[in-house]
């Protein structure tokens, strides 16, 4: 059995030449890669050409499938250094071509009013199942591929009310998710963000496909995610657990666009995502 990938190992990047790294893809069986892992290195790149200055907002835009087989050219942008804000332009490169790209704004740390909405009603993370003892349950058969995937994945994921990918149904278009990372990350700000980054595009488009009773196992789906937006608001370590409270206000035109919180698990608002993602069912 192999180990769960580390965070820490699979965000690193190599630095090329001035403004220019290069970012690897574990080979997790799946052809393209995982959305959040591009969406983090391209964090970790813009943060690479930054000094004292925290993220605070990201804005991304995937434009092709990556593909895991070869590495991915990381091109920053120096837009702006201003008095409290930086601002940076992220291109991910594939084969000559972008890939996705990413925009990011970094603050000086600054003292200012306080407020936050209150953490949703919630069950406990240890009175939920593992993702792992809920697939089996669903289906003792499952394909040893997709065992093997959730062994390898950096982030532990529990479902309070998970859909069943085999066997479907509607679903309201509201869920919770707990999130953490398996192996310790340190205290680095960019490191906790980037992890943070990374899992924010996990189980989040399924809020969208739950609406119709849809999974990416569905005959015919085509699913991707097209854009993502994540706005910082208080550090937080994701060793610890965060609850992703997410709701999914409209599907349409082949589109669904889903908005999420997450919360530490003494109710501090860490973060919010929103995200607009393609689910097209061809029959």
């Amino acid at each position: 059995m192999q180990e769960s990938e580390n965070l820490i190992e699979t965000l690193a990047l190599e630095p090329i030449e001035l403004n220019l790294f290069r970012g690897r893809s574990p080979n997790d069986g799946y052809p393209r890669i995982f959305g959040g892992l591009v969406i983090a290195q391209a964090l970790m790149a813009a943060y690479e050409t930054v000094e004292n200055r925290t993220c605070h907002s990201l804005h991304a835009y995937f434009i092709r499938p990556g593909d895991v087989r070869i590495p991915v050219l990381y091109q920053v942008d120096r837009a702006r250094d201003g008095g409290s804000f930086t601002t940076r332009r992220v291109v991910a490169i594939q084969n000559g071509e972008q890939i996705f790209n990413l925009a990011a704004s970094f603050q000086v740390a600054e003292e200012g009013y306080e407020h936050q909405t209150a953490m949703p009603a919630h069950p406990s993370p240890e009175s939920v199942a593992t993702e792992m003892e809920q697939a089996l349950a669903e289906n003792k058969d499952m394909p040893p591929a997709m065992i093997e995937h959730m062994k390898r994945r950096p982030v532990e994921v529990r479902w309070p009310d998970p859909q069943n990918m085999f066997k479907p149904v509607a679903k309201p278009p509201r869920k919770q998710v707990w999130l953490r990372a398996k192996s310790p990350i340190g205290d680095s700000i960019k490191l906790q963000q980037a992890a943070l980054a990374y899992a924010s595009d996990m189980a989040f488009m399924e809020t969208a496909l739950r609406v119709h009773g849809l999974t990416w196992r569905t005959k015919g789906m085509q699913s991707a995610s097209l854009d993502h937006a994540m706005w910082f608001h208080r550090p937080t370590n994701f060793n610890d657990w965060h609850l992703f409270d997410q709701d999914c206000p409209s599907t349409s035109q082949g589109r669904g666009f889903i908005r999420g919180e997450m919360y530490t698990q003494d109710g501090v608002l860490a973060a919010s995502v929103a995200q607009e993602c393609l689910m097209r069912v061809k029959v």
